[in-house]
């Protein structure tokens, strides 16, 4: 078997756990190509850190890559990243790599068919999900001729629907949204009133934002009530993972917010068997992860969207028993894994406990008894699984540093969300 190389794009906390993963079960090197070095990389010997300006240029990052590839002749390599960006540029150029990169990623075609928001929702229709009541409202002629509100219909047609405020305003693709900038951007925005919402369309429409932007039903219930999800549908066309957990607390800053920061992982077959169902009828090929949310007025499932990608927070998947990497390997390269594949799908079964929050600050959002002893009990079993926290990659400086940044998550949380409310912002 030759040396494998993991080169991740990007560098946030999920490239990091995917890479950590890959080390941990094969001993993979690795490298991330990223505008700089980010706060989860500094001071870290997981991953040689190539730092690149441009690399949302397509032809800087096709050079780079060709590069990397050229500088391992003797090597596996295994590309992927946590980016919708990247994700869609890989997919509309990967027929200039090199062909010995292995990309678990979706193509064009699958990206397209389940990345918008929209596109998502009409899949679930198709396979009998549930999705939130949605107005997607456009800004092209393209978008308005696909069936997308004017923005001078949107809050006409809000008002019919009877929708009751907070609002939920996201948009339809993350990779457009990645490009467009203006005053108050969110990530995601819970709107109180229709001053807010025709603001932020206002400047969507002076910048001809060229994807929908939804306006959508809010769920009831806290974050407790928030589901991560996270499937591998591989290059047979079988779904060879899902996982998932209960979210126990979102991050809540601006650029952020809504993105897990803990969960206590669990299985819970009918999501499962929804999201194995939806990747089937998509023909997916690679990681998925899917975000959704448990009624807490009906006790139904409601499924917000999927990212086509592994998530910032797949180190919860590793961490109950079921490594990423590993996942990869057995589609990829299999001869790097000794013994039969086991049955598929693989679903983790051990109740365990990530978080990138302080555990004692954890418990000051976990209100409810029952989900409190249970967050306990996993503590008390197996402690606080924490991505970054890694014998492999713990020098006296890193650890310190990994302190520094639980400090400065705290400090994040006092300011932005100092106390658990019942809507969870």
């Amino acid at each position: 078997m030759k040396q494998v190389l993991v080169v991740g794009l990007g560098g946030d906390i999920g490239t990091y756990a995917f890479q950590r993963a890959a080390h941990e079960r094969f001993g993979w090197e690795s490298i991330v190509l990223g505008p700089r070095v980010t706060t989860f990389g500094r001071h870290s010997t997981l991953a040689r850190w190539i730092v690149e300006p441009d690399v949302f240029i397509p032809e800087t990052l096709l050079g780079r890559l060709d590069e990397i590839a050229a500088g391992h002749p003797d090597h596996e390599l295994v590309l992927f990243t946590n980016l919708d960006f990247h994700v869609r540029l890989l997919a509309e150029h990967r027929d200039r790599l090199d062909p010995r990169w292995r990309l678990p990623l979706p193509d064009l075609a699958m990206f397209d068919a389940v990345s918008s928001k929209v596109a998502f929702a009409e899949a679930c229709d198709a396979v009998g999900i549930r999705t939130p009541l949605t107005i997607a409202v456009g800004f092209t002629p393209e978008a308005l001729a696909a069936g997308a509100v004017p923005p001078a219909e949107a809050l006409t047609r809000l008002r019919e629907t009877g929708l009751e405020y907070p609002v939920i305003g996201k948009p339809a693709d993350s990779a457009d949204w990645f490009e467009v900038d203006f005053p108050g951007k969110q990530k995601i925005d819970h709107f109180t009133s229709e001053a807010q919402i025709e603001a932020v369309l206002g400047h969507l429409a002076e910048r001809a934002y060229p994807s929908e932007f939804l306006l959508q039903e809010f769920v009831p219930g806290d974050e407790t009530h928030m589901r991560s999800l996270t499937a591998y549908r591989d290059s047979d066309g079988a779904v060879t993972l899902v996982a998932g957990g209960q979210v126990l607390l979102e991050e809540h800053t601006p650029g952020t917010l809504g993105i897990p920061a803990a969960i206590l992982t669990h299985v819970d077959d009918e999501a499962f068997d929804a999201a194995a169902r939806l990747l089937d009828h998509a023909g997916y090929y690679g990681f998925a992860n899917f975000d959704y949310k448990v009624s807490s007025r009906t006790g139904e499932n409601v499924f917000f969207e999927v990212n086509p990608r592994i998530g910032r927070n797949n180190f919860y998947v590793t961490a109950a028993g079921v490594n990423v990497a590993e996942m990869v390997a057995r589609d990829l390269l299999p001869e790097a894994v000794d013994g039969d594949a086991p049955p598929a799908p693989q679903v983790p079964q051990d109740q365990v406990l990530y978080s990138v929050v302080p555990y004692r600050f954890l418990l000051r959002y976990v209100l409810e008894p029952g989900l409190r002893a249970r967050v306990k009990a996993a503590k008390r079993r197996h402690g606080v699984h924490h991505p970054l926290r890694y014998r492999g990659d713990a020098s006296l400086k890193r650890r310190l540093w990994v302190r520094a940044l639980d400090l400065r998550l705290v400090q994040k949380y006092r300011q932005h969300y100092p106390r658990p409310t019942e809507s969870g912002f």
